[in-house]
C-alpha cells in the first residue's frame, strides 16, 4: 500500500492513473478504414459517404517500366480495412494493384483486410470448357475438329485469382453476382456474394408501368435460376432462350422456350461484354410477338462493338448497375441506364464491421 503522505509519490500515482487508458473506454472492434483503388473511385466515394466517414489516403502510381507502386498514406495498425477495387477496365493492372494494396495493409499490421470487389475478375474462366461455349456474349471461337481436345488444358483462372487474393493477405471478400456461385468454394476465406436482384426488382416496379404484364427472359440456359427467382418475386411468367449447336463449328440457332406474345419482355443476365447474345435475343423476342424489350444486367462491361450494337438494337432501355463505371457508356448510348448499388456495399461493410448478419441484403434494398 503506497504511503500517500509523501507528496511526490502521491502525485506520480495520480498522474499514472490519469494517463492509463480505461478498459471500459477501449473499443471492442478496431476502427474502420476504407481505401479505393483506381478502377472505380466514384463507387468507393459513394460507399464512404453512406457510411459517414472519409476515404483513406492512398497514392497509386506507375514506374517508368509500368510496375505498380502503392503507398498507404495513413496508419492502419489494428484497423479493420476495406479496399474497393472492381475488375473492370484494365483488368490485369487493377487486379495487381488490389493485390499490392492488400499486402501493403497486411504487412502494416492491419487487424483485418476485406477486398470489396463489385465485379470479380476472370469469373467467366471458372471451369474447363470443352465446347468453347459463348461466355458473356463473346463470339464463339471456331475450332477445327482436332483442336477440341486442347480444351482439356484450359486454365481455371478464377481459382488462380482466388489463390492470389488469399496469399496476398485478404481475410474476407465482398462481391456481387458472381458469374458462377461455385466460385465462392475456390476460397478458404469467407466470401459474401451480394445480389443485385432486390435493386433490380425495385427498378422494374418503379420504371416499367406494364410490369404486371411482363415476362422475365434468360438469354441462355445458365441464367434460368436467376430469372425464375425474379419472376417468382414479381408473380409473372418466365422464358428462356436455348442455343442449339448441331456441329462444333456451326453458328448457334436460338430457340425461344416460352410465350412472349403481347407482353413486355425483360431480359436478365449477370453480365454483358460484347452484347452479341442479348442483341440477338432481343430480335428473337420481337419476332415472337413481344411488345417491348428491356435488358437488365448486373455487370455492363460493354467492350468492343457493344455500344454500337445496343444503339442499333431494339431495346427500350439497357439497365446496368454501377459495379463498373458507366459514365462514358451512358454518354455514348442514351439507352443505357444505371442502378446505384453503392448502398448495398456500404451496408455490407457496416454489418461486417459490426459483426452483424448480411443475409438481410439478399432480399432487401437498404434505404
Amino acid at each position: 500500500m503506497p504511503v500517500l503522505s509523501d507528496p511526490v509519490r502521491a502525485k506520480s500515482l495520480i498522474r499514472a492513473n490519469l494517463e492509463r487508458p480505461s478498459v471500459h473506454l477501449r473499443s471492442r472492434m478496431p476502427n474502420i478504414k476504407v481505401f479505393s483503388g483506381t478502377s472505380h473511385p466514384d463507387l468507393a466515394q459513394r460507399i464512404v459517404d453512406r457510411l459517414g466517414i472519409d476515404l483513406g489516403k492512398v497514392v497509386t502510381k506507375k514506374f517508368s517500366n509500368l510496375e505498380t507502386c502503392v503507398e498507404i498514406g495513413e496508419s492502419v495498425r489494428g484497423e479493420d480495412v476495406y479496399i474497393v477495387q472492381s475488375g473492370s477496365g484494365e483488368v490485369n493492372d487493377n487486379l495487381m494493384e488490389l493485390l499490392i494494396m492488400i499486402n501493403a495493409c497486411k504487412i502494416a499490421s492491419a487487424s483485418r483486410v476485406t477486398a470489396v470487389i463489385p465485379c470479380f475478375p476472370y469469373a467467366r474462366q471458372d471451369k474447363k470448357d470443352k465446347t468453347g461455349a459463348d461466355k458473356g456474349g463473346a463470339p464463339t471461337p471456331i475450332l477445327k475438329s482436332n483442336e477440341w481436345k486442347f480444351r482439356s488444358r484450359a486454365p481455371i483462372s478464377a481459382k488462380l485469382v482466388a489463390n492470389m487474393l488469399s496469399v496476398a493477405g485478404a481475410d474476407h471478400i465482398i462481391t456481387m453476382d458472381l458469374h458462377a456461385s461455385q466460385i465462392q468454394g475456390f476460397f478458404d476465406i469467407p466470401v459474401d456474394n451480394l445480389y443485385a436482384e432486390p435493386a433490380v426488382l425495385k427498378w422494374i416496379k418503379e420504371n416499367i408501368p406494364e410490369w404486371r404484364n411482363s415476362i422475365i427472359v434468360s438469354p441462355d440456359a445458365g441464367g434460368a435460376k436467376r430469372v425464375t427467382s425474379i419472376a417468382d418475386r414479381l408473380n409473372v411468367e418466365f422464358a428462356l432462350i436455348h442455343k442449339e449447336r448441331k456441329k462444333a463449328n456451326e453458328v448457334a440457332a436460338m430457340v425461344l422456350v416460352g410465350d412472349v406474345k403481347d407482353r413486355v419482355a425483360i431480359l436478365v443476365d449477370d453480365m454483358a461484354d460484347t452484347c452479341g447474345t442479348i442483341c440477338h435475343a432481343a430480335e428473337k423476342l420481337l419476332e415472337a410477338g413481344a411488345t417491348k424489350v428491356y435488358a437488365i444486367l448486373t455487370h455492363g462491361i460493354f467492350s468492343g462493338p457493344a455500344i454500337s450494337r445496343i444503339n442499333y438494337a431494339c431495346f427500350e432501355a439497357v439497365v446496368v448497375t454501377n459495379t463498373i463505371p458507366q459514365e462514358q457508356h451512358m454518354k455514348d448510348c442514351p439507352k443505357i441506364q444505371c442502378i446505384d448499388v453503392s448502398m448495398m456495399f456500404a451496408e455490407a461493410v457496416r454489418r461486417t464491421h459490426n459483426g452483424e448478419s448480411v443475409s438481410y441484403l439478399f432480399s432487401n434494398v437498404p434505404y
